[in-house]
């Protein structure tokens, strides 16, 4: 397998979203691994992103998504005690906006505090949950895309404290993975 070598933050996070579209696709699909009409979405979708013919969906529809899947929390599933959870920490400037904040039982909350979303997934040995990683990759992208970082090269990121980190963000889903991700 070829490792893949990024220069700038936009090919770093477009590549992670194209991919999590594949990924998404075989879920649906209930496939074991990807297969050519999979690895065409990546491409179209990854080419589409760099040259922009194509845009990253809206926060709008993880919202309509959340409003009908319920109140339970988006990392174990449990419906009790449930608070919201901050997918960019506050302390990292997080806001309290419905964008970036999710349902998360008291113990997940208390366990992730005041870390990455991604950071205290690998952690966990856990993967999220494909949709919460979509809100949480459009969250990186739009933050990425109003304080101009996305044809910075990623080296720049490296050195600021943002509410995320670069290095954290995922970009292979291998097929393993498929068999324990679900869509919700």
């Amino acid at each position: 397998m070829i490792k893949r070598e990024f220069k700038t933050v936009k090919e770093r996070l477009f590549w992670s979203y194209a991919n999590l579209a594949m990924a998404h696709t075989a879920v649906e699909k209930n496939q074991e691994k990807y297969i050519k009409f999979n690895y065409m979405i990546r491409s179209k979708l990854y080419k589409g992103l760099c040259n922009n013919t194509m845009n990253v969906r809206t926060l709008f529809d993880d919202e309509k998504i959340k409003l009908l899947l319920g109140q339970k929390c988006s990392y174990c599933g449990s419906e009790e005690n449930l608070a919201l959870d901050h997918i960019f920490p506050k302390k990292y400037g997080g806001k309290d906006t419905g964008d970036n904040l999710i349902y998360a039982c008291r113990k997940c909350n208390s366990s992730k505090g005041k870390k990455d979303l991604m950071e205290w997934m690998i952690s966990k040995e856990q993967f999220p949950a494909l949709l919460i990683l979509r809100r949480y990759l459009k969250l990186v992208i739009e933050f990425c895309e109003k304080e101009n970082y996305m044809n910075s090269p990623l080296e720049d990121l490296r050195k600021l404290e943002l509410p995320f980190n670069i290095d954290f963000i995922p970009i292979d889903y291998p097929a393993p993975y498929l068999l324990n991700m679900t869509v919700k």
